[in-house]
This record gives C-alpha cells, sequence and structure tokens, in this order.
C-alpha cells in the first residue's frame, strides 16, 4: 500500500514564495491531479516529492516514512516531464530499457519487462525505430514505457500532454487512466488545463500562487467552488462574478449589484455571520443564466446582447447589465440580435455568494 502525505511544505527561491504550507494526502492507487495557472508552484511540488527540491519548511511521507532526506533515487518514485528527455540516438527499446541497465538487470528480464510495457502502451512497432521519426504521441508514449519499466511506487507527471495536439491529448487521457488502473500505480498529474484535470483525476487539487486553495473530487469541485479562484478557474465558459452590496431597504435585505438587486431576507442572518464586510460578490455560471426576449418574471434583469459565438450545439452570449458583462450559454437557434434588448433570470439555486475581501464562499443557492 503506497500513500503520499505533504505536511505544511513551504519553498522559497530567493525572496519568491514558491509553495507556502502545501499539505496533502493522496491515497494508495488514485489518480490525483494538481490544477493551476502557470507558476502556481506543480511542478515544484512535485520536484519536492521526488526528492529533487528540499523544502525549506515540511515534511513528506511515502507511507509512514518520513523521506525528507532519502536520495531521489531511494525514493522508488517516477517523474515524466513536460519535455521528454529521450536519447535520439538511442532506438525505442534502448531508451526505454536504459533505467534497467543503469541497475545492471540481466538482458532476459529487461526484453522481457521492455515488451511487456512496449505492448501495454501499444509501441511495439517503436521499439527499433528511432526518435526522430516519433509523433509527438510516440514520444510521449516512450518517455512514460521508460518511466514504467522501473515499475516505481509512485508515478509523477508534470504536464506530459500539454505540447500534443487536441486529438492526440484526448486519446493519451484515456490510455492514461487506463494505464493507472492496470498498474495499480499511485500516480500524481499536473496540468493548467482544467478541463483535463476534470476529465482525468479521481480527486483534483486546485492551486493559486503555491497555496492549494481546494482538494475535492471534480464534480464537487465545479458545484462547490470554496473561493473565488476555483470557481472562476474550474469550469469553461468562467464562472460570471459581480460585485454587490448587502443592503436593508424598506424592511427587506437585498445583495444590491446596481443595475439589479436581489432578495436576500431570509438569509440575512447566515450571510452577516459569514461576511467580513458588506460588500460581496456574486457568482454565477454560464449554463445557470436563461436568456429571453422579454421580461418572464419580476425577477427578470433586463440587457444588452454584446456577441455571440457559436460553440457547435450551443452559443455564448455575452452580455452587458450595467458595467458588468454577464456569460451565457444558449441554444444554436437564439435570435436575439447584436445590440439587441435581452431579459436574463439567474437560478437561484445556482447561484454563490463570497466575501469581498477574504474571496471565500459564503452561501451555495440563494433559496
Amino acid at each position: 500500500m503506497v500513500t503520499l502525505r505533504l505536511v505544511n511544505i513551504s519553498k522559497k527561491a530567493g525572496k519568491r514564495q514558491i509553495l507556502k504550507n502545501v499539505s496533502l494526502d493522496i491515497s494508495d492507487r488514485e489518480l490525483f491531479v494538481i490544477t493551476g495557472p502557470p507558476g502556481a508552484g506543480k511542478t515544484t511540488i512535485l520536484k519536492v516529492i521526488a526528492g529533487l527540491i528540499t523544502p525549506d519548511e515540511g515534511d513528506v511521507y511515502i507511507g509512514d516514512q518520513i523521506v525528507n532526506t532519502v536520495p531521489p533515487g531511494d525514493r522508488d518514485v517516477g517523474m515524466v516531464f513536460e519535455v521528454p528527455p529521450i536519447y535520439p540516438n538511442r532506438t525505442g527499446f534502448q531508451n526505454i530499457a536504459f533505467p534497467l541497465e543503469i541497475k545492471k538487470v540481466n538482458d532476459h528480464e529487461i526484453k522481457k519487462r521492455v515488451e511487456e510495457v512496449a505492448e501495454l502502451l501499444q509501441i511495439t512497432h517503436l521499439l527499433e525505430r528511432k526518435p526522430a521519426t516519433y509523433s509527438g504521441g510516440e514520444l510521449q508514449r516512450v518517455s512514460l514505457a521508460r518511466v514504467l519499466v522501473r515499475k516505481p511506487r509512485i508515478l509523477l507527471l508534470d504536464e506530459p500532454l500539454k505540447n500534443l495536439d487536441a486529438k492526440i491529448r484526448e486519446r493519451m487521457r484515456v490510455e492514461l487512466k487506463r494505464l493507472q488502473r492496470e498498474f495499480g500505480i499511485t500516480m500524481i498529474f499536473t496540468t493548467h488545463d482544467q478541463l483535463e484535470a476534470v476529465a482525468i483525476g479521481d480527486r483534483i487539487a486546485v492551486m493559486n500562487k503555491g497555496v492549494i486553495e481546494q482538494v475535492d473530487v471534480p464534480e464537487r469541485t465545479y458545484n462547490y467552488p470554496k473561493t473565488v479562484f476555483v470557481g472562476r478557474f474550474i469550469g469553461s465558459p468562467s464562472m460570471n462574478l459581480v460585485d454587490c452590496i448587502l443592503r436593508e431597504t424598506n424592511g427587506r435585505w437585498v445583495l444590491d449589484a446596481t443595475e439589479f438587486a436581489i432578495d436576500v431576507t431570509h438569509l440575512k442572518d447566515q450571510i452577516l455571520a459569514k461576511s467580513t464586510s458588506p460588500e460581496l460578490i456574486l457568482g454565477t455560471r454560464p449554463p445557470d443564466i436563461s436568456v429571453e426576449e422579454r421580461p418572464v418574471s419580476e425577477q427578470s434583469i433586463e440587457a444588452v446582447l454584446e456577441l455571440t459565438e457559436a460553440l457547435g450545439s450551443e452559443k455564448i452570449a455575452e452580455l452587458r447589465v450595467g458595467s458588468a458583462i454577464l456569460t451565457a450559454l444558449v441554444s444554436p437557434t437564439f435570435d436575439i440580435g447584436i445590440g439587441e434588448k435581452a431579459y436574463i433570470e439567474l437560478k437561484r439555486e445556482k447561484l454563490y455568494l463570497f466575501d469581498k475581501k477574504t474571496e471565500n464562499l459564503i452561501i451555495c443557492g440563494l433559496i
């Protein structure tokens, strides 16, 4: 059983704080994804786990053992980098066999293990060819095979699909999930692509500026973002965010967004208890905004259509409400013209309310 635990890991590079008190618990045989924008600290976490970087503070556990002082070669951790370090003058077989040769494994065992992993990765036809003849996807699979042939306890993948085209990336995502199950390996995968993270991970950690903002299964991360950053980062198109103020008006409490207001009298005590000030941020996802040609209820909000973008089975519609631009998803038959009035309705059960100062979630669903 191979579990991995990071406890309060911090790391600086000069004056720059790369990681800030990062703690993670990763289960045996879990496919765990770390996602976030470039510079969030994703690669640094992998290098700390692999032993390529020593943390300034905190501990790394593999199983029950603290491995802070254990050399990289003795951790039994394999790592695949964004740019595969393949030897151009060696055949596929020689590249994959290289780590076994270093360990002085006998020739019969090397041949057996290389052929086994090549068959699993469907790259047997590449064993006698050199890397100059490989496609991007083939190069990545040979690099992966070279790590898997060692049978490491933990496999670290640093943005391994970043430089592949869309179709190959999609196929490789499926292959990686299949291989992770077949090998029964604990796998940690980093990506800046939130769609990829949600598609691959058993659980995902969302990072921002060296901090883990949320760890959860993909569905809950999307439906219950703990912070403004997570709400904006996870989901495409991104969550709409509108500044508002909690006010008392004629005995009622409303979220005043200047151009529209939402009555939250029944939630007033809950909001006041969790917020640091009356200044709040209202969030709503594009699929949760309906757009009509005319008002359908007292909650309808007048808007002006700014632009539309076709997405096959849907359209993205951008609508101006006062100074705010809201993005909605509409049907392909949507025919309100650019510059024309439209009326939007926000699904109250799908609204998010965040504290403006802390950017933490206060309430999910204003019902």
